[in-house]
């Protein structure tokens, strides 16, 4: 990672990362800054005493120091709020171009 001067990177600015973590996939990059992460979570249904697969999207900022691409496995993390639909920002790559459908 390089030095950036975006403040609201957990690295090199002054944005406060919570303990809130999630793994998931780069669906879109198509927001200046931000990127969708696809979050695929299990659920348990009481009634048929079964589980079952689920998937949201979730916007998160990417500070200016981290180069995501679609197909990225990423993590993210939950800060405040920094715009109407923003709350989470991404803190780790963790494998590059994984486009697995």
């Amino acid at each position: 990672m390089k030095e950036c001067e975006d403040p609201n990177c957990p690295f090199h600015g002054h944005l406060k990362v919570r303990n809130f973590k999630m793994v998931g996939m780069v669906v879109s990059t198509k927001m200046r800054h931000t990127a969708t992460v696809r979050v695929d979570y299990v659920k348990r249904v009481p009634k048929y005493e079964r589980l079952e697969k689920r998937r949201s999207k979730i916007h998160a900022h990417v500070p200016y120091c981290m180069h995501v691409e679609e197909g990225d496995i990423v993590e993210i993390s939950s800060c405040r709020k920094l715009s109407k639909t923003v709350s989470f920002v991404v803190t780790k790559i963790l494998k590059k171009g994984g486009n697995e459908e």
